[in-house]
């Protein structure tokens, strides 16, 4: 499963690059706004071309009897109700749990890195360019790196893989603190890059090496929907500090509670 995640991040990045790449072009060459309206067709596009495999030739277990005659409405509100079930179900298996305390904590970390960074840098006075291409840097740097973290992982084990990737991070929030020229900002982005998918990609897999027989499905949404709330303190945090300091620097440091967190409730995990 390590392998297999990892090798997931790794296509998305090489993905997510070359249609980033391809947009930087478009904007770069294009003229007035043709460059971004292009960009956004082609995202479209590129969805489109790539879920057809995924319609074509991707099985998946017959749907259950039981919602076949239910409407879209009774649908949403009976799928409502069993994550609410399946919340109450999740803490009655301890280790778990605590995994998603934990995940919950430094996903928040992620993915306020991801979401402020343009952000941050914009802040310190980094070019459009600059910080545009150093996001790209990221998708690229992240292809071998999170092949790496699965190899890592077959070595070390899935937790002690992402607490590497913790740590990492920990340090880069620090870092981030003393970036003054355009090369510190370019360095930080590699130094993302480096950890972003593989830690993203060893939580997926330890989290499914977790979940009881027969529950992959519904375990997996509660996963993927919870996520998406763990990235809202974050940034919600980093805003406060930046406005009631003026400090952007200070914001970052402050963000570094997620990691610290998320290591501890992460070292409480069995495996």
């Amino acid at each position: 499963m390590d392998t297999v995640s990892s090798q997931g991040y790794a296509l998305g990045y090489l993905g997510g690059g070359m249609l980033l790449a391809a947009n930087l072009l478009f904007i770069r060459f294009l003229p007035g706004t043709a460059g971004a309206r292009l960009s956004f067709l082609s995202v479209a596009l590129w969805w489109a071309l790539f879920s057809v495999p995924v319609f074509l030739f991707v099985d998946e277990p017959p749907p259950s009897p039981e919602g076949k005659d239910l409407s879209g409405t009774a649908l949403f509100l009976k799928g409502l109700e069993r994550l609410r079930m399946t919340f109450r179900e999740i803490r009655h298996y301890r280790n778990l749990f605590v995994f998603l305390l934990a995940f919950w904590l430094y996903n928040d970390g992620i993915g306020t890195i991801i979401r402020m960074a343009a952000i941050y840098g914009a802040t310190l006075g980094i070019p459009m360019s600059h910080l545009v291409g150093s996001l790209l840097v990221t998708q690229f740097v992240g292809i071998p790196f999170s092949l790496a973290f699965g190899s890592l992982a077959s070595k070390i084990g899935s937790k002690r893989s992402i607490l590497a990737g913790l740590f990492f991070y920990l340090c880069i929030t620090f870092a981030a603190i003393f970036v003054r020229e355009i090369w510190h900002f370019w360095a930080l982005a590699i130094a993302v890059g480096m950890v972003q998918g593989g830690t993203q990609a060893m939580s997926r897999s330890f989290f499914a090496s977790m979940i009881p027989p027969g529950r992959t499905a519904e375990f997996f949404g509660f996963y993927d929907i919870s996520s998406k709330f763990s990235g809202i303190f974050g940034p919600a945090v980093f805003g406060l500090v930046t406005q009631a300091t003026g400090s952007s620097r200070l914001a970052i440091a402050v963000l570094s509670y997620t990691f610290i967190l998320g290591i501890l409730f992460l070292r409480k995990v069995r495996g």
